[in-house]
């Protein structure tokens, strides 16, 4: 029987310190890996570790810069920066976001629209980014949540600065607005630029010189705890403020023009020939910009959009009109140009037919003004002088005369997206409409009606040109860029147009002539707006018809009253040597001798008033 050895204790000993000495090899190599491990965190990567530590509670925050001013161009404030309270989130350092909110809307008021913005932000940037809960915290607020505001981990209390106009609705269409950087801007911009701030030029002379406004964000390097509260500056790079603007508008001028339209909706452009400086810029109804800067709500801005009055629009800058008879002095410069004589004399029995048709195309007087010149054409607004002016020209010829002072183009204004307006030709007609050209639409394009649209800036530009004898000078809103640190301004250079050259240098004191007797003509459509004026105004009316002469005969009174013409003025001062041009359109104002010459007469007499002292037997005296 084969016996079987139960115990083999020198065995056992044996695989006992086997095990031993490789449990204390392992050890010992596990020791060495780990003090190597050490070594190498705290002498070999000593410094790069020690950073990245420090990174954990060392924070790059950055310092918004100052936006630069907006002036008027003597200086009156048009747009500014006022301290306001605000508090701000950082997302990833709030444990319940739900109950933060709802604890903060006792003690300051959180509107729907305040909770919607933040949310989405959070959802949209980044949760280590600090994002804004709510501006514009009243003193009462700011004073609640900073007694409390330790038990808000990642919710900080801060001051900055907020857009103000202070005049209001008197620049709103120039100046513009800031508002909240939207996902569209997002797209478009260096978001590095706009580091601290959330707001943004949107329209207007705000959006235009962006760039310059915003300024050059800083940055700081603080020390926060635990809950993201700074503890210490450790180094900081201060932020450049924005450059201030100094506009060539005249603020004064500006109110005079809204107040003279009334509640009318109209436009006013105002400039000075010589330099191209906007005087006044002026579109009404108007709107206060800092309903957009302060945050509008949804009801007050779906109030704007839909009003029938469209105050939103700038009608100065975008609003294309017929121009009526305000066209009638530069197709008289251009039959001049194509051999015209002065002293021909046209027959006006009312009515004006083109050869070979029965078709009658009416003058505004029904009985016609008998025979008239050139200068007796202007001064009356003949219509049938200038319609057989058109025709004789024809369309090529008139539109390229036109365009030379501006029409269908951009006048080149500091402000965003200038329409063209539009200026017929049979090539737009085919190419647009698939259709012919007639010869009926070239004598109504004679008297400003048809297709052709203009904007008051180039009515007024191309009267400027006009004024100069040809010389054509860019309008402008910018006087001057000051450097907020330094005080000193630089202004931009003038920036000439093409010149219009006429063979015959005196074709322009011809029409001028014809323009001057519009106001002080013993016949001039104007006569009542220039009587008694102590300067000598050149100038030209315009009734730009919304319908025909024959749709209207059907209408009755209450449905005509919807569709009367637009009244246009255009004119400068004084004549010899012209200082201000002014360019007035009323919507539905009527006759442009009543609707709107009497605007332009107020604004020339206070910018006289202002500028000059006028004797009573009507001599001028030199600039005060």
């Amino acid at each position: 029987m084969k016996k079987h050895i139960i115990n083999d204790r020198v065995q056992d000993v044996r695989t006992v310190k086997t095990r031993l000495m490789i449990s204390a090899v392992v050890m010992v190599v596990l020791t060495v890996i780990l003090l190597g491990r050490f070594f190498v965190l705290q002498v070999t990567h000593h410094d790069q570790y020690r950073m990245m530590s420090l990174d954990n509670q060392i924070d790059l925050r950055p310092l918004p810069p100052v936006r630069g001013m907006i002036f008027d161009r003597y200086g009156i404030v048009l747009a500014e920066n006022q301290s306001v309270y605000e508090l701000e989130v950082i997302p990833e350092n709030v444990n319940d976001m739900d109950r933060m909110l709802s604890e903060i809307g006792m003690l300051v008021e959180l509107t729907d629209q305040n909770i919607r913005r933040f949310r989405r932000n959070v959802k949209q940037r980044p949760r280590f980014e600090s994002q804004i809960l709510k501006s514009r915290l009243t003193d009462a607020e700011a004073a609640r949540f900073a007694v409390r505001q330790h038990q808000f981990p990642g919710v900080t209390l801060s001051a900055s600065l907020r857009r103000v106009y202070p005049q209001k609705d008197l620049a709103g269409h120039v100046v513009g607005y800031v508002g909240r950087v939207s996902e569209q801007d997002l797209k478009k911009i260096d978001t590095r630029a706009y580091k601290g701030t959330s707001y943004i030029g949107k329209i207007g002379i705000e959006s235009f010189y962006e760039t310059e406004l915003l300024g050059q964000v800083g940055v700081q390097q603080v020390e926060t705890d635990a809950y993201g509260r700074v503890v210490r500056q450790i180094s900081h790079v201060a932020a450049r403020a924005g450059t201030n603007v100094y506009l060539t508008l005249d603020v004064q001028l500006q109110k005079v023009a809204i107040e003279a339209l009334g509640e009318r909706r109209g436009a006013v452009v105002a400039l000075e020939p010589s330099t191209g400086d906007i005087l006044a810029f002026v579109s009404t109804p108007t709107y206060d910009p800092n309903l957009f800067a302060q945050g509008i709500s949804h009801e007050a801005y779906g109030n704007l959009r839909g009003s029938v009055d469209k105050p939103l629009v700038n009608r100065a800058l975008y609003g294309r009109y017929a121009p009526g008879s305000t066209i009638k002095p530069l197709l008289a410069l251009a039959a001049l140009e194509h051999g015209l004589k002065s002293q021909e004399k046209v027959l006006c029995t009312g009515r004006y037919a083109l050869p070979g048709s029965s078709r009658k195309y009416r003058c505004w007087r029904r009985k016609g003004h008998g025979y008239v010149n050139l200068h007796d054409a202007l001064e009356q607004s003949c219509a049938v002088f200038f319609y057989e002016l058109a025709h004789s020209i024809g369309i090529r010829k008139m539109a390229d005369y036109f365009g030379r002072f501006g029409f269908g183009q951009q006048t080149g204004i500091d402000l965003l997206d200038e329409p063209t307006a539009l200026l017929p030709t049979p090539e737009w007609k085919k190419k647009n409409r698939q259709e012919s050209w007639y010869p009926g639409e070239t004598i109504i394009t004679g008297i400003g009606q048809g297709y052709l649209l203009v904007t008051p800036l180039q009515l007024a530009y191309a009267t400027a040109t006009l004024a100069n004898r040809g010389r054509a000078i860019r309008p402008r809103l910018l006087r001057g860029l000051e450097n907020p640190g330094s005080g000193a301004i630089t202004h931009p250079a003038q920036r000439r147009g093409l010149s219009v050259k006429n063979k015959d240098s005196s074709t322009w004191d011809r029409v001028i002539a014809g323009m001057e007797s519009v106001l002080h003509g013993s016949r001039g459509t104007a006569r009542a707006s220039g009587r008694n004026s102590p300067y000598r105004i050149a100038g030209k009316t315009g009734t730009a018809q919304t319908i025909s002469f024959a749709t209207r005969a059907t209408l009755s009174d209450e449905e005509a009253e919807q569709f009367q013409p637009h009244a246009w003025f255009v004119g400068f001062a004084p004549r010899e040597d012209p200082e201000i041009i002014v360019a007035v359109v009323v919507q539905r104002g009527g006759s442009g001798g009543s609707g709107a010459a009497p605007i332009a007469r107020e604004i020339l007499r206070v910018y006289y008033e202002k500028h000059k002292r006028v004797q009573p037997d009507g001599m001028e005296l030199a600039f005060q």
